[in-house]
């Protein structure tokens, strides 16, 4: 839609005047003056990352026949240039984003080029988990004092890396310790990112990267009991699921990844949790209190589950909970289903019956909401556990098929009724 000329048409058949076609013309002016060109800044930093490899590419092709002084001379002047970049976008164009992300985008690449190299020319000792921490507390002030998000999407990578690399490694596997400290040291960042730019694209990245990089390396956390991750994971899903219902990190008026990425991960935890054989060897290699009591794991997960029920309880005092959610409260009854996996196998029954409320509850609120997609995904909860019990049990072919032709006809009738309805209140 072309708004300057849907203006001037309107002008021209008198539907408003001049006066407020020039208001109109003016609002629109302010309001997009503050917002960078998307297309432009995602160019813009494309660009600045393959000048930074082109320069690389070129310096490596004869990089054998330079001596040691001019290899650190090149080391050195991708930062360089990467710095006059950064300063001029922060004191000539502090109001054009897009100088700012690229810049601080070429700069944080030449840094871990510049590390690499120097380290390459002198010969010093080190590894890749040394390299990467070098890397990224040289590169974590751009975040801050650019202010630059780019560094900020990069930066939380790099620390998800560098936990992998640490807390994964084969042979000398150590808890992640040092990524959860360069995970606070980025928080400030995100926490003024939200309280600034709510509806921002890189806030919603970064929604995206900080609850799934905490997952990924909450297991490097595991040492000799990881029967208690389960636990901690389902904690964790918790956890996130009542941030996103809470105004103190997203809107929760809209949409938002911390309840996505929650339900999707808590119902992937209870399906492979809704077979037998995790509470078979739970309950055989089950723990007394005191050792429980001196597995660090244990503690974790106590930690997540307190911290999941006070933020649940947080939401419901401040009136920021309109309905009952389930999601919200699944971990705790998950941690009394736990307590009994201790010592009965059984477990895994009341697992299948936590599956089917989560399915029929998302069924039901789907069609209240009169939405689709909802409902939809309440008859794939049912519709994926059945397959599961498909290779689980020893029904007839006759009665597996059966099941799959109700849940066929649930789809198609839960859909239809819903499209009726609709169509009826439209028509009203």
């Amino acid at each position: 839609m072309n708004l300057q000329k849907d203006i001037d048409i309107l002008i021209e058949a008198n539907i408003i005047s001049e006066e407020t076609g020039n208001k109109i013309r003016n609002y629109y002016l302010q309001k997009n003056s503050g917002q960078p060109n998307r297309l432009m800044l995602i160019f813009g930093i494309l660009g600045a990352i393959l000048v930074g490899l082109g320069i690389i590419l070129i310096v490596a092709h004869n990089w054998d026949e330079l001596s040691k002084g001019v290899k650190s001379v090149l080391a050195f002047l991708p930062v360089v240039l990467g710095q006059v970049w950064c300063a001029y976008a922060l004191f000539k164009k502090a109001n054009q984003p897009v100088w700012r992300e690229s810049g601080s985008a070429f700069l944080f690449f030449a840094m871990g080029a510049c590390i690499a190299l120097i380290g390459q020319i002198y010969h010093i000792p080190g590894d890749l988990s040394s390299f990467l921490l070098t890397w990224l507390l040289l590169c974590l002030p751009l975040v801050y004092l650019l202010p630059s998000s780019t560094a900020a999407v990069l930066y939380i990578l790099g620390i998800t890396y560098y936990g992998g690399v640490t807390g994964y490694e084969l042979f000398n596997k150590t808890p992640a310790y040092g990524y959860w400290v360069l995970l606070l040291l980025i928080l400030p960042y995100y926490l003024w990112l939200r309280g600034r730019k709510a509806s921002s694209n890189a806030l919603n990245i970064l929604h995206v990267l900080v609850p799934l990089s905490i997952i990924i390396i909450l297991g490097t956390l595991v040492q000799e009991n990881p029967e208690w991750l389960v636990l901690a994971y389902m904690s964790l899903f918790g956890l996130f699921y009542n941030l996103g219902m809470s105004k103190l990190m997203v809107n929760p008026e809209k949409p938002n990844f911390y309840r996505g990425i929650s339900s999707v991960g808590s119902l992937l935890l209870l399906f492979v949790l809704s077979f037998d054989f995790f509470w078979v060897e739970l309950a055989h290699n089950h723990q007394n209190l005191n050792e429980a009591l001196q597995a660090p794991e244990f503690w974790g997960s106590i930690i997540l589950t307190f911290l999941g029920l006070l933020t649940a309880l947080w939401n419901h005092s401040k009136g920021q909970v309109k309905q009952f959610e389930p999601f919200a409260w699944l971990f705790i009854a998950f941690f009394l289903v736990y307590l009994l996996g201790l010592v009965e196998v059984g477990s895994y029954v009341l697992t299948n019956l936590l599956i089917v409320g989560l399915g029929i509850w998302t069924i039901q609120n789907g069609a209240k909401k009169d939405h689709l997609g909802i409902m939809n995904f309440g008859l794939t909860i049912i519709t994926i556990l059945i397959i599961c019990r498909f290779f689980d049990t020893n029904l007839s072919f006759i009665a597996r098929g059966t099941l799959f032709l109700m849940v066929g006809c649930g789809f198609f009738l839960a859909n239809y009724f819903v499209l009726s309805n609709r169509k009826k209140n439209e028509n009203k």
